[in-house]
């Protein structure tokens, strides 16, 4: 019960800061540039791959395109710990696919985030491989 009480936890996290950071790329103006003539600029430039959107119209869309794998991880990896722990726990791949994007977030969120999120992403981190190692024991 206490490994898939720990990845439970860990997508538990992984999916609140998935909704929350979705949440944030559409309402309010807290991932919005401090400077208005920033934003501005932002919504009026092309990037050099195409002219069919603005840096701004590609911020908001990466944003939640990332929230969207977050929101996966959650919604899966969840599923699984609640309802497929024999397959989840009895399969190697689904145990490193799932290391390896925690593992993914965690060094982005060390070079490009702020502490917040990456003491979250961290935390999850650590509930997962707990999950695995108490799995094994």
């Amino acid at each position: 019960m206490l490994p898939r009480l720990l990845i439970l936890a860990s997508t538990i996290i992984i999916f609140s800061l998935g909704t929350l950071h979705l949440w944030l790329t559409f309402v309010g103006d807290k991932l919005k540039p401090r400077d208005p003539e920033l934003e501005a600029r932002l919504k009026n430039v092309s990037p050099v791959i195409t002219s069919q959107t603005t840096m701004w119209k590609g911020f908001v869309g990466f944003n939640a395109s990332h929230s969207f794998g977050m929101l996966l991880f959650g919604a899966l990896y969840g599923y699984l710990a609640l309802v497929q722990s024999d397959l989840l726990f009895h399969s190697p791949f689904l145990a490193l696919v799932g290391a390896l994007l925690l593992a993914g977030y965690v060094v982005l969120g060390k070079l490009y985030w702020f502490s917040a999120p990456l003491r979250g992403i961290v935390l999850a981190s650590i509930c997962y491989a707990a999950g695995f190692i108490a799995s094994r024991i």
